[in-house]
């Protein structure tokens, strides 16, 4: 909320912005991927002090302060090619590249709005697809069960404070990414509302109420929005944030997540996950580390 900005489709690159969403892009010549890019290093914060964190979202989840936390890191890496040609080469379902100051691509939907009716996708749960039953492990485990039913319960909150008749229309379906060093299952549902006949005189009060997104901070989502603060050791920036398109009928967004971002001449790759009370310091820590990657066919 601190940095909004919002930019007519036909001056986008003329601000060195560049979007690739499934219902628009402003790229004037067709995807590259020529390349093929992979993260030469990385090197995550050191495991104290990210225990240090985990610590205190773990000490006000006992306390019952929340039940749900997303703890996030920025870990320093290396890649052999320029942020645009990230942007080219990668594969994700929304893309952008911001004024060669960081590029996202996101495989999560924020929020769409198609007709009178509000979808939200919320996105928890990450094994390895190379994991011998992999998808029976991630739908059984008791952690990320927990984290989902958590999250899940938080947007149908969350979209009744801007909808009715909200319902669950497909609870924890299987996405799978192809990364550089593998492939990855997630877990998502799919999560509808009815929005009034009116809703366009109060789209911009939509779409604050829902902010942040749940999955990218917790429940309940104001508190743990200051144990979040208490926890990290640095500023997320547009680090999930959301960017929408409105084409005048429909709205499409995503969470930013999968997000590189350039300090001077260091590059640095955001990611974490949801703490639950059942989280494990070791497991939590290389969920961190596994979601760093560019993702690649």
């Amino acid at each position: 909320m601190k940095q909004p900005l919002l930019v007519e489709p036909e001056n986008l690159s003329q601000q060195n912005i560049f979007i690739d969403f499934p219902a628009f892009s402003n790229l004037s010549h067709p995807l590259s991927n020529n390349d093929f890019i992979s993260i030469k290093s990385k090197t995550p914060i050191q495991r104290s002090l990210y225990q240090k964190g985990f610590d205190v979202v773990k000490k006000n989840l006992m306390y019952g302060n929340s039940f749900l936390t997303n703890y996030t890191c920025e870990t320093e890496i290396e890649i052999l090619h320029s942020l645009y040609s990230i942007f080219e080469n990668a594969h994700a379902k929304y893309k952008i590249f911001f004024k060669d100051e960081w590029v996202c691509f996101s495989p999560e939907t924020f929020i769409k709005i198609e007709g009178n009716e509000i979808f939200s996708f919320p996105m928890k749960g990450t094994i390895n697809a190379a994991i011998p039953n992999a998808e029976t492990i991630i739908l059984n485990d008791e952690k990320e069960k927990a984290e989902h039913y958590t999250i899940v319960d938080l947007i149908r909150n969350d979209l009744s404070m801007v909808s009715t008749n909200v319902v669950v229309e497909n609870f924890r379906f299987i996405d799978k990414i192809e990364t550089q060093n593998g492939a990855l299952l997630q877990v998502s549902s799919k999560i509808k509302g009815i929005l009034s006949k009116d809703f366009y005189s109060h789209l911009g009060e939509i779409l604050f109420e829902l902010l942040p997104a749940g999955s990218i901070s917790g429940a309940p989502k104001n508190k743990t929005i200051e144990i979040i603060h208490q926890a990290e050791n640095y500023q997320r920036g547009f680090y999930t944030g959301v960017a929408f398109y409105f084409d005048g009928y429909q709205i499409d967004s995503c969470v930013l997540i999968r997000f590189i971002e350039k300090k001077g001449k260091q590059l640095f790759y955001k990611s974490g996950g949801g703490i639950t009370i059942h989280s494990i310091l070791e497991k939590e820590y290389q969920e961190m580390i596994d979601k760093i990657y560019v993702p690649i066919h």
